[in-house]
């Protein structure tokens, strides 16, 4: 057991309130990807004890129905079936008995995503909502698991991977772990298997990286240094005196496949799927975009450790994980999240401020693609990310904006706005370190005892003027509650920093996003009030001609980008396409392509250093006044 842990655990053990529950969970059927899952119950309730299953996953907004793969479940106690009732979509209750309970169910596990479970010959990956059932009036006990090793003899080289605290477990072996309380348990997820690993200290605290799936002469050394970095440099960020971080140690679990991206924060460890074509390799040494990418994934999960996993809004103080728990401020704990993610690349010293604002052209030409902007402020597009953002279809664009890329913009419009108000001496580092000082440090130490706070849903205001004296409700109204475009070009003229839209020439275009089908051209996303959209066609149509010459190509957007650069803007062309198995004939006046091109450069003629790269503001250098 981990010495600190142990100081806190062995009083609760020793208290008959505190009677651990306690969990198994066996990969049993590889082939067909199942754990077999009990849970014991020392004290189930005299009155039947009643259990659930989350039905979302802290970090993904969007209920998932988890208890849809459990595909059997029982109850017994002193060798006899209890009855088990089902109460509602992810609820049971057992009949009352005489001692302890126990519960025996199978999970089916084949979602290869961050999100849920996976299981199969290769290796096995849970998050605990997805796997361990929750003991009703008994979340706050002791919660022990034994993790056990598959009976398959090809699984004997197994390890497992997990911040949990090791119970009587050794470090990256079968057995059990444990942790105070519910919150906990399912806040550490678990990879088994073959995997690669690697460890290393950012500034004296323990972190593994670990790889699973194969990548023929992957640089781990390398990957392994330049997250170090990473990791020292938030860690610096929030604590630039004491340099603490808020956990004693921390995973990094990645996940290789042929096509995929994405990531989900814990407490102490994060869940990452990656394209193995973006990771370094051996004597590779410059850097891939793809690589970059991937660096900046970590970068944003690690820094979620202080921002929505310690940092909460109110709403997720005390979360309510049979329903959606909504808050207005994802474009806060999402969006700056987004916004110091590639910051901290450069701060870092793993790309130069050229390849950062490469990668900030991108996200703002993102944003002003979609005419969904101006209908759905980052406020609302929070609030409704359970239902929009998350359950995203092809009008979508159209319809809502992202908080995680536009909330990353209203982060670095509001630094550069505090910046110039301040002449400086303030910046929206200052927002964050109060914002961890207020709610983050010692927010899992309170939560033991039922003390913990998140911000409010109006509170953000009064405490940025705190920390640096600048009032920023009209800045809300309009960027935040509001819909209008951020003021970037004029915001970074401040510090000699150019914004432009490099477009030069007029494409003629129909205003749509394809992706192949087959061999045909299929309309992904129809943009509105543009061409394709006021000749009636729709997303989902296959285009087949333009006038009456097939569209063929191995990647649709160049099969369609040649056939329309035969003709000028304005001029009409003939298309044929199918709508289901109906041929559509239509008529197009083509019109200028408007997709964004958006680029920054530090002005020539400017000596001034980016303030916004830089961890110090001393370096912040004005080129001309507000």
């Amino acid at each position: 057991m981990n010495n600190a842990f142990k100081s806190k655990v062995e009083p609760q053990l020793m208290n008959s309130k505190a009677t651990p529950v306690h969990y198994t969970i066996i990969p049993k059927d590889l082939a067909g990807h199942l754990f077999l899952v009990t849970v014991h119950i020392a004290r189930p309730d005299a009155e039947g004890q009643r259990l659930a299953l989350p039905a979302w996953i802290p970090g993904s907004y969007m209920v998932r129905e988890f208890a849809r793969n459990i595909i059997r479940i029982n109850a017994h106690s002193s060798g006899k079936k209890i009855a088990l009732n089902k109460t509602d979509k992810q609820s049971w209750q057992a009949a009352p008995c005489v001692g302890a309970l126990t519960i025996e169910y199978e999970v089916y596990a084949w979602d290869l995503s961050v999100r849920t479970a996976h299981l199969d010959q290769s290796h096995g990956f849970f998050n605990g909502t997805s796997v361990y059932l929750q003991v009703l009036g008994q979340e706050m006990a002791m919660h022990v698991v034994d993790i056990q090793r598959p009976l398959d003899a090809a699984c004997k080289s197994w390890r497992v991977a997990t911040s949990l605290s090791e119970l009587k477990a050794r470090r990256y072996g079968f057995g059990s772990y444990i942790a105070a309380n519910y919150d906990e348990l399912i806040d550490h997820p678990v990879e088994m298997g073959n995997f690669a690993l690697a460890s290393f200290e950012a500034h004296g605290v323990a972190h593994d990286f670990v790889v699973t799936g194969r990548v023929p002469n992957m640089d781990l050394d390398r990957m392994v240094a330049d997250v170090k970095k990473i990791c020292e440099t938030q860690i610096a960020f929030f604590e630039p005196r004491s340099k603490r971080a808020p956990m004693s140690r921390y995973v990094f679990m990645t996940m290789v496949v042929g096509d995929g991206y994405g990531g989900l924060e814990h407490r102490a460890s994060t869940a990452l799927i990656c394209n193995r074509n973006e990771l370094p390799l051996k004597h590779q040494a410059e850097m891939s975009d793809g690589y970059r990418s991937f660096l900046g994934l970590c970068s944003h999960e690690y820094f979620h450790t202080w921002n929505v996993k310690r940092i909460k809004p109110a709403a997720f103080s005390n979360y309510d994980l049979s329903q959606e728990n909504y808050t207005s401020l994802l474009w806060l704990f999402e969006g700056f999240t987004s916004y110091y993610d590639d910051l901290m690349l450069v701060r870092s010293g793993l790309i130069d401020e050229p390849a950062y604002f490469k990668m900030l052209g991108k996200t703002i030409n993102s944003v002003m693609r979609g005419t969904g902007r101006s209908k759905q402020s980052v406020a609302e597009s929070s609030f409704d990310a359970w239902t929009k953002y998350y359950r995203q279809d092809e009008n979508s664009p159209n319809a809502i904006v992202s908080y995680y890329t536009k909330g990353s913009l209203v982060g670095l419009a509001l630094d550069l706005t505090i910046r110039i108000e301040t002449a400086g001496k303030k910046s929206l580092d200052d927002v964050m370190r109060s914002l961890w000082q207020k709610y983050g440090r010692d927010f899992y130490q309170k939560a033991l005892s039922g003390q913990q706070q998140g911000l409010d849903e109006d509170e953000i205001e009064v405490l940025i003027e705190q920390s640096t004296g600048v009032k920023t409700k009209r800045f809300m109204d309009k960027y935040v509650r509001g819909t209008d475009d951020l003021p970037l070009a004029s915001l970074y003229a401040d510090f000699g920093v150019a914004l432009n839209d490099e477009r030069k020439t007029a494409k003629s275009a129909l205003g749509v996003r394809v992706v192949k089908d087959g061999v045909d051209c299929k309309l992904a996303n129809v943009f509105e009030n543009r061409a394709a959209h006021k000749a009636g066609l729709s997303a989902g149509d296959v285009l087949m001609a333009i006038n009456g010459l097939r569209i063929t190509s191995v990647d649709a957007a160049d099969g369609l980008n040649a056939s329309l650069g035969r003709y000028r803007v304005g001029e009409v062309v003939l298309i044929h396409a199918f709508r289901r198995d109906e041929l559509l004939t239509v008529e197009a006046k083509l019109q200028a392509d408007d997709v964004p091109a958006f680029s920054l450069r530090l002005l020539e003629k400017s000596k001034a250093t980016l303030a916004v790269t830089r961890p110090s503001l001393v370096s912040a250098k004005r080129v001309r006044k507000a």
